[in-house]
C-alpha cells in the first residue's frame, strides 16, 4: 500500500476468529477487516462513518439481524454482501438468498482463492458502479445544463414577444420591468432615449416610475440625464418626462442606498448609441453567469423594440405634424377632435374651439414674398404653441388658417384666452429687407357646454360662423358664437378671473 493511502475496509457479521483470521490473511496489505459479532451488528452510526468494498455475513448471522437493520444492509447499494456458509452447507440451498442482492456465496474454510476471488468480483462490481455514477453524473449535469438554456430561450421569446406587442416605449418598459423580475427582483427600471447621430443639441426623453416623491423623482431625473450625457459623450440640453404605468402593487420608488444597486445598461441599435436602462435592483448577491447572459441578451431585445418605438414615433410626428409649423395637421386635428368630443360627453365637462385666420395674408404673401410669408406662418405656429396649455391641442387647418382644441375650457375662458392670443400676435414684429411690418387675426369662438350632444359638424360650423363675423366686422377682432367679444370685457373678465 502506498504511503498515505487509508486502507480499504471489509466488513464480516458473526465471523468466527478462524474465518477472520483467514480473510485477513488472504486480503493482505491494503485491507483491514472489523467484524461484528452475532447479536451484535453493525449500527446507522457505523454505516454513516465507512463505506466497507465487502460485508461477509455468516447465514445464522444474517438471521439473527434485527428486520431494519437488515433492510438497512440490504438497501445499502455501494458494499457488496458475499453469503458465508458451513462446510455442511451447500450453496444451492440458498439460491433464493442470493436473489436478495448477495454478490456470491463460499463455504468454509476459507482459502485465499476463495476470498481473493470475491474481491476481484466486488471490484468488478464497484468499478461498474462507479462507471456507472459517473455517467449518471454527465447526464445529469447535461440535462441540468440543457435545462438552463431552455429557461433562456424561453425567458428571451417572453422579452422578445412582449417587447414586439407594441411600439408604445411605455408599454414595452412596463412589460420588461415585470419580464425582468423573473430574473432578478426589481424596485423599479428607468430609461432615458435621444436621438442618435444628432449633431447639434441633444434633447432627452425620460421614463420615470410613477407616484415618487419630488425629492426622488429629482435624483433620477439627474441620474438619467448624467448617464445619458456620459453615455452619448455630449450633454443634454433639454429633456422631456413620461411616467410609466407601473404595478398596481408595487409601492413608490426612492432614492438607492448604494450605487451597486444600480445597473445601467446602454441601449445600442444599428451601430449607434441611442439610450439607456437603469434597473434599481432590490438588494441580493451578486448575479449568476447565467443570469447575466440573460440580462445582456434581453437588453439586445428591447434595444431593437425601443429603436422600432422611436422611429414609428418619428414616422408618427412627421405624419401628424405641418412640415412648415411643426404643429399639428389637419389630420391629426380630425382625429383629435373626435376624441375629445367623446371624452366631453362622457365626463360632461365644457370644451372649445377657436378657429384662426390671419388677416390680409395674400397681401403678405404679394408684397414680400412667399418666403416671408412661410415665415409668418411659422411665426404664428411658435406663438400658439408657446402660449397655450400642454393639454390644448394646436394645428394648422389649412392655408393660412389655424385651430386650437381647448378642452375643459368655458365659453368665458376661451374669450380671455382668445383676446390674449390675438394681442400677442398683434405686438409681434417681423421685418423683412430693413422694413418693419405687423400682422393681426381674426378669431371666432365656439363652445360646447357640459352634457350638450353636439357633432363635430355643429362645433366646426359654430366656430366657422364666429370666424366670419369677426371677418365681417372689420377683422382683428375675436367673436363667439353669441357675438363679438369687447376687449374691454374681456381684459376685465381676464382680470377678475386672475384675481
Amino acid at each position: 500500500m502506498t504511503r498515505g493511502m487509508r486502507p480499504e475496509q471489509v466488513w464480516g457479521i458473526g465471523l468466527t476468529d478462524e474465518a477472520g483470521s483467514a480473510i485477513s490473511t488472504a486480503l493482505g496489505v491494503g485491507y483491514v477487516l472489523r467484524n461484528w459479532p452475532i447479536g451484535s451488528p453493525p449500527g446507522e452510526r457505523d454505516m454513516g462513518r465507512a463505506t466497507p468494498l465487502v460485508i461477509f455475513v455468516v447465514k445464522e448471522a444474517w438471521d439473527a439481524l434485527p428486520a431494519d437493520t437488515r433492510k438497512a444492509i440490504e438497501e445499502w447499494e455501494v458494499p457488496q454482501r458475499v453469503l458465508v456458509l458451513g462446510a455442511s452447507q451447500s450453496v444451492a440451498d440458498f439460491e433464493e438468498l442470493l436473489d436478495n442482492g448477495f454478490l456470491s456465496a463460499i463455504s468454509e474454510p476459507l482459502t485465499d482463492k476463495k476470498v481473493r476471488d470475491v474481491i476481484f468480483r466486488a471490484k468488478e462490481v464497484k468499478s461498474l458502479y462507479d462507471d456507472i455514477f459517473r455517467m449518471t453524473r454527465e447526464i445529469m449535469l447535461e440535462r441540468e445544463l440543457l435545462a438552463r438554456k431552455t429557461d433562456l430561450v424561453l425567458f428571451l421569446n417572453r422579452i422578445l414577444s412582449r417587447a414586439s406587442e407594441s411600439l408604445d416605449p411605455t408599454v414595452i418598459l412596463d412589460n420588461a420591468r415585470e419580464d425582468l423580475q423573473l430574473l432578478l427582483p426589481l424596485h423599479g427600471l428607468m430609461g432615458a432615449f435621444w436621438q442618435a447621430g444628432d449633431t447639434g443639441p441633444l434633447e432627452a426623453e425620460l421614463f420615470l416610475e410613477p407616484e415618487m416623491e419630488p425629492a426622488a423623482e429629482q435624483y433620477w431625473t439627474e441620474q438619467l440625464l448624467r448617464q445619458a450625457a456620459k453615455i452619448a459623450g455630449k450633454p443634454m440640453h433639454s429633456y422631456k418626462a413620461s411616467f410609466l404605468d407601473g404595478s398596481k402593487d408595487s409601492n413608490p420608488v426612492g432614492i438607492p442606498n448604494a450605487p451597486e444597486e444600480l445597473i445601467t445598461l446602454p441601449l445600442r441599435a444599428g451601430g449607434q448609441m441611442f439610450g439607456l436602462l437603469v434597473l434599481y435592483r432590490a438588494k441580493g448577491s451578486a448575479l449568476g453567469k447565467d443570469q447575466v447572459q440573460a440580462l445582456y441578451a434581453s437588453v439586445n431585445h428591447l434595444a431593437l423594440a425601443l429603436k422600432n418605438a422611436a422611429l414609428f414615433s418619428q414616422v408618427k410626428i412627421r405624419a401628424d405634424h405641418d412640415g412648415l409649423t411643426r404643429i399639428h395637421n389637419r389630420r391629426a386635428f380630425d382625429e383629435r377632435l373626435i376624441d375629445e368630443l367623446r371624452r366631453h360627453q362622457r365626463y360632461t365637462q365644457p370644451m372649445s374651439l377657436l378657429m384662426i385666420d390671419i388677416d390680409h395674408f395674400k397681401g403678405i404673401n404679394d408684397r414680400y414674398g412667399h418666403l416671408v410669408g412661410d415665415h409668418v406662418l411659422r411665426e404664428i405656429g411658435r406663438i400658439l404653441s408657446d402660449t397655450l396649455r400642454s393639454t390644448d391641442f394646436t394645428a394648422r387647418y389649412g392655408g393660412e388658417e389655424f385651430v386650437v382644441i381647448l378642452p375643459q375650457t368655458t365659453d368665458e375662458h376661451s374669450r380671455i384666452l382668445a383676446e390674449r392670443l390675438r394681442t400677442i400676435i398683434a405686438e409681434a414684429r417681423f421685418v423683412h429687407d430693413g422694413e418693419a411690418f405687423s400682422i393681426t387675426v381674426s378669431i371666432g369662438a365656439a363652445t360646447m357646454q357640459p352634457g350638450a350632444l353636439s357633432k363635430r359638424k355643429e362645433l366646426l360650423e359654430k366656430a366657422d360662423k364666429a370666424l366670419y363675423q369677426a371677418k365681417h366686422l372689420g377683422r382683428n377682432q375675436v367673436c363667439t358664437a353669441l357675438g363679438p367679444v369687447s376687449r374691454t370685457d374681456a381684459a376685465l373678465l381676464g382680470a377678475a378671473q386672475a384675481g
